[in-house]
């Protein structure tokens, strides 16, 4: 077995005033995938199902010819993957299903799988999302790469609407950015603020970034609801409104420590439901023992309410 969370868009992303300068900053929030490998399978070919998820059996061909050989001599697998995250929302959870799906492929065919490992095979994939670090963390998606471990923060909740529709990840990432050399340096300057806040725990601060981030991003994919998400958020006493940025996402944040977290997020839950109908709360994660700039991370502990044989995630 092997599972990964998935994230609520990004905190941050745009593109640095550097070659492979395109970037993100995760979100992340329990909603996981979970994938499964059986060894042999009734046809002696390896097998995914559901059967539309063909990056995954793709991702596990590739592990498949990485194994011993001992490994490599049985009669195919089949590969599950199930999940509870949207697709074409911008939620990582192309990404969570592949990162799964390589943790759990490599456990039953013994083949090590490191985040360096996984991040070189996923690159030949498609562009990826940072989910295969138990952290907050600034990654490169396009070129599939970590820039950095920026750590935890104290629980959050997001209300999150749906604008409808979806969007294919390789897709949008082939549209040329819009961001002038300005831009550039406004984003850097963007994610060293972000990079201060989660070290010093700062949710207003990560809020702003969060909502700067999401109404630079316009230009490149509209978003109707972000005004109105503005208001409710000013209306609510929330921190600040992030996106899925290659997706149709957008939701509140909110303090979960908050002495006034319930009405917050009741009226911010009505004040949704007015705007898009369909609401979810989402709740971030949490982790124990990341620190600022450390890409070789600790073993993840164990998911809650899931058994510990498929701990990838947080606490």
């Amino acid at each position: 077995m092997g599972t990964a969370f998935g994230t609520f868009g990004e905190l941050l992303q745009g593109v640095l005033p550097e070659e492979d300068g395109d970037f993100l900053v995760t979100l992340p929030v329990a909603r996981w995938t979970m994938a499964t490998f059986r060894q042999e399978s009734d046809s002696g070919e390896l097998e995914v199902w559901p059967p539309r998820k063909t990056k995954a059996l793709r991702l596990a061909r590739m592990i498949a010819d990485l194994a011993p050989r001992g490994a490599r001599s049985a009669r195919g697998g089949v590969l599950t993957v199930s999940s509870v995250i949207p697709e074409g929302k911008g939620l990582a959870s192309s990404s969570a299903d592949l990162v799964a799906t390589a943790r759990a492929v490599g456990r039953a065919l013994d083949v090590a799988m490191p985040p360096a490992r996984i991040e070189r095979l996923l690159a030949r994939i498609e562009p990826t999302d940072g989910v295969l670090y138990p952290a907050i963390v600034a990654f490169h998606h396009r070129s599939v790469r970590l820039r950095a471990v920026l750590g935890s923060l104290p629980a959050m909740a997001v209300v999150g609407v749906d604008e409808g529709g979806s969007v294919d990840t390789v897709d949008f990432n082939r549209i040329p950015k819009p961001f002038t050399a300005a831009d550039r340096r406004a984003y850097a300057g963007l994610l060293a603020s972000l990079t201060d806040a989660v070290r010093d725990r700062d949710l207003a601060e990560v809020g702003r970034v969060a909502t700067r981030s999401a109404l630079m991003n316009q230009r490149l994919r509209h978003k109707r609801l972000l005004d109105p998400m503005r208001a409710v958020c000013r209306e609510v006493g929330g921190l600040g409104v992030a996106v899925g940025h290659s997706g149709t996402t957008l939701g509140v944040l909110l303090d979960a420590t908050d002495p006034a977290y319930t009405r917050r997020v009741t009226a911010a839950a009505q004040a949704c439901a007015e705007l898009a109908g369909g609401v979810r709360v989402y709740r971030t994660l949490s982790f124990r023992g990341t620190s600022c700039g450390t890409p070789d991370l600790p073993a993840p502990a164990a998911l809650p309410g899931l058994p510990t044989a498929m701990g990838e995630g947080a606490s």
